[in-house]
């Protein structure tokens, strides 16, 4: 059968056009959407212009705070990584994600002008199929460290999005500190033009100290056959005991970690709540050396 071309100029144009645009040879935008109108509203709750934020953390905020709160120069933010893995018999599964929830408020709190996005728990923990490391361990949930870092890229770049000039990347568990390290790197050179800093703060991972913290204070540190360590566990009892299963271990017969005596209770409280705030004290100096510094980076 023949096909016939029409000779109309403006026929062959477009038939031009879409053979084109179809083959892929022709790049046509997909138009911006016009924003909400909306987004210029007041607040119409009555909010205090000089008083602190109703909640740091972001999730706990409405949109029309957030806005709010960005304007009057809360335009830093702290993206945290937990994870959820086996720790022992008698550590939960969160173990990270409560100590990092802890010491992000406490960060916060020193630098000031700070808000806190919501925890990321999802971290490296070792292959899936077939598994390895935690993985091996019931309720344990790995990531790949690909996955990791497109899922902090992706968190990144809606937060700058949305007009934050400052974001931080910090985590509490060892298999993730490359991760965050290559997702504050990439983050840096996509808003090199933004006027967003990243910073990536190593330092809140720095367990050496705290054990040096713990070995001033004559208290014994040997490794358990488990994946339990006195340097995090002094810290759950000072947020929130029952996560070590404090009071059945001890009625059990379970009574020392790693050599250190866990019946002294308070004694171990105030361990905890020392290291916390000492943990928090050196990565905000860390933090705000960075982001004084004239170099870009993380």
């Amino acid at each position: 059968m023949a096909i016939t071309i029409s000779r109309n100029p403006r026929v062959l144009a477009l038939l031009i056009l879409n053979i084109v645009a179809l083959t892929g040879l022709l790049y046509i935008p997909t138009p911006t959407p016009p924003r909400p109108l909306d987004l210029l509203n007041p607040n119409p709750l009555p909010v205090s212009a000089s008083g602190p934020p109703r909640s740091l953390f972001l999730e706990q905020l409405t949109w029309m705070e957030v806005r709010d709160e960005i304007k009057r120069g809360y335009n830093r933010v702290i993206v945290a990584t937990g994870g959820i893995e086996q720790n022992g018999p008698f550590v939960a599964l969160n173990k990270h994600d409560l100590i990092t929830r802890r010491l992000s408020v406490e960060i916060a709190s020193r630098l000031q002008m700070t808000l806190i996005a919501p925890l990321v728990s999802f971290v490296p923990q070792g292959s899936i199929q077939p598994p390895s490391g935690h993985m091996l361990y019931p309720g344990t949930i790995s990531v790949s460290e690909d996955t990791f870092v497109r899922l902090l890229t992706d968190v990144g770049m809606s937060l700058a999005t949305h007009g934050f000039k400052e974001i931080v990347i910090l985590g509490d568990s060892g298999d993730s500190q490359r991760g965050m390290r290559r997702a504050a790197n990439k983050l840096t050179k996509m808003l090199s033009s933004s006027g967003c800093r990243v910073v990536f703060a190593e330092s809140f991972y720095d367990y050496q100290s705290v054990r040096a913290l713990i070995a001033s204070r004559n208290i014994p540190q040997q490794p358990e056959r488990f994946h339990e360590d006195l340097a995090f566990s002094a810290q759950l009892i000072a947020i929130e005991p029952a996560a070590i299963r404090y009071d059945e271990r001890i009625m059990a017969g379970f009574t020392t970690l790693g050599g250190a005596p866990l019946t002294d209770l308070q004694m171990l409280q105030t361990l905890g709540e020392t290291i916390i705030a000492t943990r928090a004290e050196e990565t905000t100096k860390a933090i705000q050396s960075k982001l004084a510094g004239r170099k870009p980076g993380p």
